[in-house]
Protein backbone atom coordinates (compact mmCIF):
# COMPACT_ATOMS: atom_id res chain seq x y z
CA UNK A 1 0.00 0.00 0.00
CA UNK A 2 2.76 2.55 0.65
CA UNK A 3 4.18 2.11 -3.12
CA UNK A 4 0.75 3.30 -4.99
CA UNK A 5 0.53 6.00 -2.43
CA UNK A 6 4.38 7.21 -2.99
CA UNK A 7 3.40 6.63 -6.60
CA UNK A 8 0.70 9.28 -7.00
CA UNK A 9 2.37 11.70 -4.53
CA UNK A 10 5.23 11.46 -7.09
CA UNK A 11 3.41 12.18 -10.48
CA UNK A 12 1.63 15.25 -8.46
CA UNK A 13 5.22 16.52 -7.02
CA UNK A 14 6.29 16.35 -11.39
CA UNK A 15 3.22 17.58 -12.78
CA UNK A 16 4.82 20.59 -13.74
CA UNK A 17 7.47 19.54 -15.91
CA UNK A 18 4.46 18.81 -18.34
CA UNK A 19 2.62 21.52 -17.86
CA UNK A 20 5.36 24.48 -18.66
CA UNK A 21 6.36 22.71 -21.88
CA UNK A 22 2.42 23.18 -23.48
CA UNK A 23 2.19 26.51 -21.67
CA UNK A 24 3.43 28.68 -24.47
CA UNK A 25 1.96 27.23 -27.36
CA UNK A 26 -1.76 27.55 -25.74
CA UNK A 27 -1.44 31.81 -25.06
CA UNK A 28 0.32 31.61 -21.68
CA UNK A 29 2.89 34.10 -22.16
CA UNK A 30 5.63 33.24 -19.86
CA UNK A 31 8.88 33.91 -20.53
CA UNK A 32 11.93 30.75 -20.25
CA UNK A 33 12.98 31.87 -17.12
CA UNK A 34 9.67 31.88 -15.57
CA UNK A 35 8.93 28.41 -17.14
CA UNK A 36 11.96 27.05 -15.57
CA UNK A 37 10.81 28.57 -12.09
CA UNK A 38 7.29 26.85 -12.36
CA UNK A 39 9.07 23.70 -12.89
CA UNK A 40 11.59 24.41 -10.29
CA UNK A 41 8.99 25.02 -7.32
CA UNK A 42 7.57 22.47 -6.83
CA UNK A 43 10.65 20.80 -5.37
CA UNK A 44 11.64 24.04 -3.33
CA UNK A 45 8.62 23.69 -1.24
CA UNK A 46 8.72 19.29 -1.50
CA UNK A 47 12.19 19.50 0.02
CA UNK A 48 11.25 22.17 2.63
CA UNK A 49 7.96 19.94 3.81
CA UNK A 50 10.01 17.03 3.68
CA UNK A 51 12.33 18.26 6.64
CA UNK A 52 9.20 18.29 8.99
CA UNK A 53 7.62 15.09 7.04
CA UNK A 54 10.63 13.32 8.10
CA UNK A 55 9.81 13.43 11.74
CA UNK A 56 5.72 12.75 11.49
CA UNK A 57 6.05 9.06 11.38
CA UNK A 58 7.61 8.33 14.66
CA UNK A 59 4.78 10.71 16.14
CA UNK A 60 1.86 9.90 14.27
CA UNK A 61 2.10 7.00 12.92
CA UNK A 62 2.68 5.82 8.99
CA UNK A 63 -0.66 4.44 8.84
CA UNK A 64 -2.72 8.30 9.76
CA UNK A 65 0.26 9.80 8.10
CA UNK A 66 0.09 8.23 4.71
CA UNK A 67 -3.54 8.70 4.29
CA UNK A 68 -3.31 12.44 5.23
CA UNK A 69 -0.82 13.21 3.20
CA UNK A 70 -2.26 11.05 0.39
CA UNK A 71 -5.28 12.79 0.74
CA UNK A 72 -3.41 16.42 0.69
CA UNK A 73 -2.90 15.80 -2.88
CA UNK A 74 -6.02 16.40 -4.13
CA UNK A 75 -5.65 20.27 -2.89
CA UNK A 76 -3.33 21.19 -6.11
CA UNK A 77 -4.40 19.06 -8.25
CA UNK A 78 -8.38 19.81 -8.29
CA UNK A 79 -6.88 23.57 -8.37
CA UNK A 80 -4.76 22.99 -11.15
CA UNK A 81 -7.62 21.73 -12.95
CA UNK A 82 -9.09 24.88 -12.95
CA UNK A 83 -6.59 27.35 -13.00
CA UNK A 84 -4.86 25.91 -16.36
CA UNK A 85 -8.64 26.30 -18.44
CA UNK A 86 -7.68 30.04 -18.16
CA UNK A 87 -4.83 32.10 -20.13
CA UNK A 88 -5.27 34.94 -18.42
CA UNK A 89 -4.60 32.79 -15.00
CA UNK A 90 -2.00 34.96 -13.15
CA UNK A 91 1.37 33.98 -12.69
CA UNK A 92 1.01 34.46 -8.81
CA UNK A 93 -1.46 31.77 -8.68
CA UNK A 94 0.66 29.43 -10.97
CA UNK A 95 3.68 30.21 -8.75
CA UNK A 96 1.73 29.38 -5.85
CA UNK A 97 -0.13 26.23 -7.62
CA UNK A 98 3.55 24.54 -8.11
CA UNK A 99 4.89 25.55 -4.71
CA UNK A 100 1.34 23.35 -3.23
CA UNK A 101 2.58 20.26 -5.73
CA UNK A 102 5.41 20.31 -2.94
CA UNK A 103 3.07 18.12 -0.47
CA UNK A 104 3.81 15.44 -3.27
CA UNK A 105 7.62 15.88 -2.96
CA UNK A 106 6.88 15.63 1.14
CA UNK A 107 5.74 12.24 1.09
CA UNK A 108 8.41 10.34 0.31
CA UNK A 109 10.43 11.08 3.53
CA UNK A 110 7.63 10.22 5.85
CA UNK A 111 7.37 6.98 3.55
CA UNK A 112 10.59 5.81 3.59
CA UNK A 113 10.77 6.49 7.34
CA UNK A 114 7.84 4.40 7.47
CA UNK A 115 9.20 1.66 5.68
CA UNK A 116 12.54 1.32 7.19
CA UNK A 117 10.93 -0.34 10.31
CA UNK A 118 9.46 -3.13 8.56
CA UNK A 119 12.68 -4.49 7.63
CA UNK A 120 15.47 -6.72 9.15
CA UNK A 121 19.51 -5.51 8.58
CA UNK A 122 20.13 -7.66 5.66
CA UNK A 123 16.86 -6.77 3.54
CA UNK A 124 16.68 -3.10 4.27
CA UNK A 125 18.83 -1.95 1.48
CA UNK A 126 16.30 -4.10 -1.24
CA UNK A 127 13.02 -3.42 0.66
CA UNK A 128 13.36 0.86 0.76
CA UNK A 129 14.84 -0.01 -3.02
CA UNK A 130 11.53 -1.50 -3.80
CA UNK A 131 9.48 1.31 -1.87
CA UNK A 132 11.74 3.93 -3.21
CA UNK A 133 11.96 2.93 -6.81
CA UNK A 134 8.45 1.70 -7.53
CA UNK A 135 7.24 4.84 -5.98
CA UNK A 136 9.71 7.04 -8.09
CA UNK A 137 7.29 5.45 -10.87
CA UNK A 138 5.10 8.04 -10.48
CA UNK A 139 7.55 10.90 -12.18
CA UNK A 140 7.57 8.29 -15.31
CA UNK A 141 3.85 7.44 -15.35
CA UNK A 142 2.90 11.35 -15.16
CA UNK A 143 4.75 12.03 -18.37
CA UNK A 144 3.41 9.40 -19.82
CA UNK A 145 0.07 9.43 -18.94
CA UNK A 146 -0.62 13.11 -18.66
CA UNK A 147 0.09 14.10 -22.61
CA UNK A 148 -2.26 11.20 -23.55
CA UNK A 149 -4.41 12.56 -21.08
CA UNK A 150 -4.69 15.92 -22.32
CA UNK A 151 -5.31 15.01 -25.85
CA UNK A 152 -8.58 13.60 -25.16
CA UNK A 153 -11.90 14.56 -23.14
CA UNK A 154 -11.55 11.31 -21.07
CA UNK A 155 -14.07 13.15 -17.93
CA UNK A 156 -16.66 14.60 -21.36
CA UNK A 157 -17.84 18.24 -20.14
CA UNK A 158 -17.29 17.30 -16.16
CA UNK A 159 -13.79 18.92 -16.99
CA UNK A 160 -14.46 22.05 -18.82
CA UNK A 161 -13.56 23.03 -22.61
CA UNK A 162 -10.61 22.42 -24.11
CA UNK A 163 -7.85 25.30 -25.22
CA UNK A 164 -6.53 25.72 -28.42
CA UNK A 165 -3.00 25.41 -29.56
CA UNK A 166 -2.19 28.76 -31.29
CA UNK A 167 1.20 28.29 -32.68
CA UNK A 168 3.49 25.46 -34.51
CA UNK A 169 2.12 22.12 -36.63
CA UNK A 170 -0.60 21.35 -34.12
CA UNK A 171 -2.18 24.70 -34.77
CA UNK A 172 -5.92 24.75 -34.23
CA UNK A 173 -6.05 21.18 -32.32
CA UNK A 174 -8.03 21.24 -29.20
CA UNK A 175 -5.95 20.35 -25.85
CA UNK A 176 -7.49 19.40 -22.51
CA UNK A 177 -4.81 20.41 -20.17
CA UNK A 178 -6.61 20.44 -17.35
CA UNK A 179 -6.90 16.75 -17.66
CA UNK A 180 -3.24 16.38 -16.47
CA UNK A 181 -4.42 17.11 -13.02
CA UNK A 182 -7.42 15.62 -12.66
CA UNK A 183 -7.41 11.85 -13.86
CA UNK A 184 -5.24 11.28 -10.18
CA UNK A 185 -7.94 12.66 -8.53
CA UNK A 186 -9.83 9.23 -8.04
CA UNK A 187 -6.92 7.58 -7.61
CA UNK A 188 -5.95 9.70 -4.78
CA UNK A 189 -9.25 9.26 -3.47
CA UNK A 190 -8.42 5.15 -3.57
CA UNK A 191 -5.14 5.33 -2.26
CA UNK A 192 -5.80 7.39 0.66
CA UNK A 193 -8.62 5.44 2.02
CA UNK A 194 -6.65 2.15 1.41
CA UNK A 195 -4.31 3.41 3.52
CA UNK A 196 -6.74 4.52 6.05
CA UNK A 197 -8.20 1.37 6.66
CA UNK A 198 -4.97 -1.23 5.42
CA UNK A 199 -2.01 0.04 6.30
CA UNK A 200 -0.73 -0.56 9.91
CA UNK A 201 1.90 1.20 12.84
CA UNK A 202 4.70 -0.37 14.64
CA UNK A 203 4.66 0.32 18.53
CA UNK A 204 8.76 0.16 18.55
CA UNK A 205 8.73 3.36 15.94
CA UNK A 206 6.69 5.53 18.20
CA UNK A 207 9.15 8.54 19.15
CA UNK A 208 9.18 12.33 19.81
CA UNK A 209 10.91 14.56 18.03
CA UNK A 210 13.15 15.35 20.64
CA UNK A 211 14.15 11.72 20.38
CA UNK A 212 14.80 12.06 16.31
CA UNK A 213 16.70 15.53 17.20
CA UNK A 214 20.14 13.74 18.28
CA UNK A 215 20.92 13.11 14.12
CA UNK A 216 21.76 17.01 13.94
CA UNK A 217 24.72 16.21 16.29
CA UNK A 218 25.81 13.29 13.99
CA UNK A 219 28.56 14.18 11.11
CA UNK A 220 27.17 11.03 9.40
CA UNK A 221 23.86 12.16 8.84
CA UNK A 222 25.13 15.84 6.96
CA UNK A 223 27.64 14.25 4.71
CA UNK A 224 24.60 11.92 3.46
CA UNK A 225 22.94 14.41 3.01
CA UNK A 226 25.52 15.88 0.35
CA UNK A 227 25.66 12.01 -0.85
CA UNK A 228 22.41 11.56 -1.45
CA UNK A 229 21.72 15.30 -2.82
CA UNK A 230 23.96 13.98 -5.75
CA UNK A 231 22.37 11.22 -6.00
CA UNK A 232 17.70 11.84 -5.76
CA UNK A 233 18.65 15.37 -6.31
CA UNK A 234 19.64 14.49 -9.53
CA UNK A 235 17.10 11.93 -10.52
CA UNK A 236 14.29 14.68 -9.52
CA UNK A 237 16.26 17.90 -10.74
CA UNK A 238 16.57 16.14 -14.23
CA UNK A 239 13.24 14.40 -14.69
CA UNK A 240 11.78 18.01 -13.54
CA UNK A 241 14.02 19.91 -15.76
CA UNK A 242 14.35 17.62 -19.10
CA UNK A 243 11.59 18.23 -21.17
CA UNK A 244 11.80 21.73 -21.49
CA UNK A 245 15.36 21.90 -21.50
CA UNK A 246 15.17 19.25 -24.63
CA UNK A 247 12.76 21.27 -26.01
CA UNK A 248 14.45 24.85 -25.89
CA UNK A 249 18.03 23.22 -27.23
CA UNK A 250 16.51 20.70 -30.05
CA UNK A 251 12.95 22.99 -30.64
CA UNK A 252 12.23 20.50 -33.70
CA UNK A 253 11.91 17.50 -31.26
CA UNK A 254 8.42 17.46 -29.50
CA UNK A 255 10.59 15.91 -25.72
CA UNK A 256 7.40 15.21 -24.07
CA UNK A 257 7.35 11.99 -26.36
CA UNK A 258 10.28 10.18 -24.89
CA UNK A 259 10.96 12.28 -20.87
CA UNK A 260 9.05 9.34 -18.90
CA UNK A 261 11.77 6.99 -20.45
CA UNK A 262 14.38 8.69 -18.33
CA UNK A 263 12.48 8.68 -15.08
CA UNK A 264 11.36 5.34 -15.40
CA UNK A 265 15.21 3.87 -15.82
CA UNK A 266 16.29 5.75 -13.21
CA UNK A 267 13.22 4.47 -10.96
CA UNK A 268 13.84 0.49 -12.24
CA UNK A 269 17.49 1.05 -11.48
CA UNK A 270 16.73 2.16 -8.19
CA UNK A 271 16.03 -1.52 -6.24
CA UNK A 272 18.94 -2.50 -8.37
CA UNK A 273 21.18 -0.26 -6.47
CA UNK A 274 20.18 -1.01 -3.36
CA UNK A 275 20.41 -5.05 -3.94
CA UNK A 276 23.50 -4.47 -4.95
CA UNK A 277 24.90 -2.05 -2.04
CA UNK A 278 23.60 -4.77 -0.01
CA UNK A 279 25.66 -7.71 -1.66
CA UNK A 280 28.96 -5.33 -2.44
CA UNK A 281 28.32 -2.53 -0.21
CA UNK A 282 26.74 0.50 -0.25
CA UNK A 283 29.87 2.58 -0.62
CA UNK A 284 31.60 0.90 -3.59
CA UNK A 285 28.28 1.08 -5.49
CA UNK A 286 27.90 4.74 -4.53
CA UNK A 287 31.36 5.73 -5.25
CA UNK A 288 31.66 4.41 -9.15
CA UNK A 289 27.85 5.69 -9.70
CA UNK A 290 28.91 9.28 -9.13
CA UNK A 291 32.20 8.53 -11.44
CA UNK A 292 30.18 6.92 -14.25
CA UNK A 293 27.76 10.03 -13.90
CA UNK A 294 30.64 12.83 -14.40
CA UNK A 295 31.25 10.79 -17.61
CA UNK A 296 27.46 11.35 -18.26
CA UNK A 297 28.08 15.13 -17.51
CA UNK A 298 30.82 15.27 -20.10
CA UNK A 299 28.76 13.49 -23.07
CA UNK A 300 26.11 15.72 -22.71
CA UNK A 301 27.82 18.65 -22.80
CA UNK A 302 29.51 16.97 -25.76
CA UNK A 303 26.00 16.89 -27.75
CA UNK A 304 24.38 20.01 -26.82
CA UNK A 305 23.98 22.69 -29.79
CA UNK A 306 26.99 24.96 -30.63
CA UNK A 307 28.30 27.56 -32.46
CA UNK A 308 30.77 24.39 -34.13
CA UNK A 309 26.88 22.27 -34.52
CA UNK A 310 23.28 22.16 -34.34
CA UNK A 311 24.44 19.25 -31.67
CA UNK A 312 22.78 15.52 -31.86
CA UNK A 313 19.24 14.92 -30.03
CA UNK A 314 19.77 11.09 -29.83
CA UNK A 315 23.48 11.43 -28.38
CA UNK A 316 22.38 13.89 -26.20
CA UNK A 317 19.04 11.77 -24.80
CA UNK A 318 21.42 8.56 -24.76
CA UNK A 319 23.71 10.53 -21.92
CA UNK A 320 20.67 11.83 -19.83
CA UNK A 321 19.29 8.36 -20.07
CA UNK A 322 22.81 6.71 -18.32
CA UNK A 323 22.66 9.72 -15.85
CA UNK A 324 18.93 8.25 -14.51
CA UNK A 325 20.12 5.12 -14.51
CA UNK A 326 23.60 6.28 -12.62
CA UNK A 327 21.30 8.33 -10.33
CA UNK A 328 19.09 5.40 -9.28
CA UNK A 329 21.40 3.21 -8.38
CA UNK A 330 23.21 5.27 -6.30
CA UNK A 331 19.95 6.32 -4.91
CA UNK A 332 19.31 3.01 -4.07
CA UNK A 333 22.47 2.94 -2.51
CA UNK A 334 23.14 5.40 -0.79
CA UNK A 335 20.06 4.79 1.41
CA UNK A 336 21.59 1.14 1.91
CA UNK A 337 24.66 3.13 3.46
CA UNK A 338 22.73 4.77 6.39
CA UNK A 339 21.49 1.90 8.16
CA UNK A 340 25.03 0.10 8.10
CA UNK A 341 26.59 3.15 9.53
CA UNK A 342 24.11 4.09 11.99
CA UNK A 343 24.29 0.49 13.50
CA UNK A 344 28.13 0.55 13.46
CA UNK A 345 27.60 3.63 15.28
CA UNK A 346 25.32 2.82 17.79
CA UNK A 347 27.09 -0.42 18.54
CA UNK A 348 30.32 1.10 19.50
CA UNK A 349 28.71 4.20 21.59
CA UNK A 350 26.40 0.84 23.73
CA UNK A 351 28.62 -1.58 23.57
CA UNK A 352 27.85 -5.18 22.74
CA UNK A 353 26.22 -5.92 25.80
CA UNK A 354 23.52 -4.00 24.91
CA UNK A 355 23.12 -4.56 21.08
CA UNK A 356 19.05 -4.99 21.43
CA UNK A 357 18.83 -1.72 22.48
CA UNK A 358 21.98 -0.23 19.94
CA UNK A 359 19.61 -1.99 17.48
CA UNK A 360 16.42 0.26 18.03
CA UNK A 361 18.11 3.51 18.46
CA UNK A 362 19.49 2.32 15.20
CA UNK A 363 16.68 1.61 13.71
CA UNK A 364 14.91 5.28 15.05
CA UNK A 365 17.83 7.18 14.01
CA UNK A 366 18.47 5.67 10.40
CA UNK A 367 14.80 6.52 9.39
CA UNK A 368 14.86 9.95 10.99
CA UNK A 369 18.49 10.29 9.04
CA UNK A 370 16.89 8.65 6.15
CA UNK A 371 13.52 11.00 5.95
CA UNK A 372 16.31 14.04 6.50
CA UNK A 373 18.83 13.21 3.74
CA UNK A 374 16.14 12.94 1.54
CA UNK A 375 14.66 16.18 2.27
CA UNK A 376 18.28 17.85 1.75
CA UNK A 377 18.42 16.18 -1.24
CA UNK A 378 15.14 17.29 -2.96
CA UNK A 379 16.42 20.86 -3.16
CA UNK A 380 18.58 19.41 -6.09
CA UNK A 381 14.72 19.11 -7.84
CA UNK A 382 15.00 23.06 -7.27
CA UNK A 383 18.67 23.51 -7.90
CA UNK A 384 19.18 21.49 -11.37
CA UNK A 385 15.96 23.64 -13.55
CA UNK A 386 16.79 26.60 -11.87
CA UNK A 387 20.92 26.56 -12.83
CA UNK A 388 19.47 25.46 -16.52
CA UNK A 389 17.16 28.99 -16.31
CA UNK A 390 20.19 31.08 -14.76
CA UNK A 391 22.69 29.62 -17.19
CA UNK A 392 20.84 30.38 -19.85
CA UNK A 393 20.02 33.94 -19.13
CA UNK A 394 23.43 34.63 -18.25
CA UNK A 395 25.69 33.29 -20.69
CA UNK A 396 23.31 32.17 -23.47
CA UNK A 397 24.22 28.99 -22.96
CA UNK A 398 23.65 25.73 -20.43
CA UNK A 399 27.05 24.68 -20.73
CA UNK A 400 27.54 26.28 -17.43
CA UNK A 401 25.33 24.83 -15.18
CA UNK A 402 26.60 21.32 -16.25
CA UNK A 403 29.95 22.47 -15.56
CA UNK A 404 28.78 22.98 -12.35
CA UNK A 405 27.53 19.29 -11.90
CA UNK A 406 30.87 18.04 -13.03
CA UNK A 407 32.39 19.95 -10.07
CA UNK A 408 29.45 18.67 -7.71
CA UNK A 409 30.20 14.90 -8.01
CA UNK A 410 33.67 15.47 -7.83
CA UNK A 411 33.01 16.54 -4.51
CA UNK A 412 31.25 13.49 -3.51
CA UNK A 413 33.75 11.37 -5.43
CA UNK A 414 35.83 12.88 -2.53
CA UNK A 415 33.81 12.44 0.33
CA UNK A 416 32.15 9.02 -0.28
CA UNK A 417 36.24 7.44 -0.97
CA UNK A 418 37.34 9.41 2.23
CA UNK A 419 34.56 8.52 4.93
CA UNK A 420 33.80 5.07 3.75
CA UNK A 421 34.73 3.40 0.77
CA UNK A 422 38.76 3.66 1.62
CA UNK A 423 40.74 0.98 3.65
CA UNK A 424 40.75 2.73 7.08
CA UNK A 425 37.98 4.36 6.29
CA UNK A 426 36.05 5.98 9.27
CA UNK A 427 32.62 4.31 8.83
CA UNK A 428 33.25 1.46 5.99
CA UNK A 429 30.09 0.57 4.67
Amino acid sequence: MSIPNLLLAFAVWTIWSILVVKLPALGFSYSANQLFWLAALPALSGATLRIFYSFMVPIFGGRRWTALSTASLLLPCLWIGVAVQNPDTPYLIMLILALLCGFGGGNFASSMANISFFYPQAHKGAAMGMNAGLGNLGVSAMQLLAPLAIASSVFGGMAGEPLIIQEGSNAGNPVWLQNAAFIWVPLIVVAALAAWFGMNDIADAKASFKDQAVIFKRQHNWLMCWLYMGMFGSFIGFAAGFPLLAGMQFPEMDPVKYAFLGPLVGALARPVGGAMADRLGGAQVTLWAFVVMIGGVIGVLSFLPSDQGSGNFWGFFAMFLLLFVCSGIGNGSTFRMVPVIFHDLLLRELGNERAEEAQKAANRESAAVIGFISAIAAYGGFFIPKAYGSSIELTGSVAAAFIGFILFYASCIAVTWWFYARRGAPAPC
